[in-house]
């Protein structure tokens, strides 16, 4: 069997309102303001497809939220900030399925600028899976069915004999469309309650 399972929170937990904060008290600008404006639009896919460079994202996401006076270095700092810590009921899964002989990898929408800080502040991600898909790397992000197809050749399963753990409805739901048994991870137990369920 092969278990796919996303990064942000299903592996690790995170908060966009921590980004949201430090860029509040760097750039001086309310955070009510920045949460009424902050989308994950078409510049937030866009680097998550690796289509356009840190540098870029950064302008026209301060340019958006009205950030007019963030230096990058201080745009990164709250960029970062969104990692809260890893689930390790979730981890010890993963490593659990893999001496069982299972396969398992992570399927994740993420950017070059948050890869340059999770592997090396938890290393035990990597530790836990056999292979590491991420969308700026791979060109393509979730819910779009191509990164689903890419992962199933690229492990050498069909969408059946695959499981597929995401945050996100709408990445479930594109996954569940083909043919790919999926789970909405809810809250840090929906793993754990999942597989306990199947004993």
């Amino acid at each position: 069997m092969l278990y796919i399972f996303d990064l942000g929170n299903v592996i690790v937990d995170i908060d966009f309102n921590r980004v949201l904060g430090v860029w509040s008290d760097l750039g001086r600008v309310p955070l009510a303001t920045l949460q009424s404006r902050f989308t994950m639009g078409e510049a937030f896919e866009q680097h998550e497809r690796g289509e356009i460079s840190d540098e870029t994202f950064k302008e026209k996401i301060c340019d958006e939220l009205g950030l007019l006076g963030l230096s990058y270095e201080q745009f990164a700092k709250g960029w970062q900030a969104i990692f809260v810590g890893v689930r390790p009921e979730t981890l010890a899964l993963m490593q659990k399925l893999r001496q069982e002989g299972h396969r398992v990898v992570v399927l994740s929408n993420t950017n070059k600028l948050h890869t340059e800080f999770w592997p090396t502040q938890y290393p035990e991600v990597h530790a836990a899976a056999d292979h590491v898909y991420l969308s700026q790397e791979l060109g393509m992000r979730k819910p779009e069915p191509e990164i689903y197809q890419h992962v199933l050749q690229q492990e050498g399963f069909a969408a059946h004999d695959a499981t597929f753990f995401d945050d996100n409805a709408a990445n479930v739901a594109a996954a569940q469309a083909l043919g790919i048994n999926s789970v909405l991870v809810e809250n840090k137990d929906s793993v754990p309650h999942w597989f306990s369920a199947l004993k």
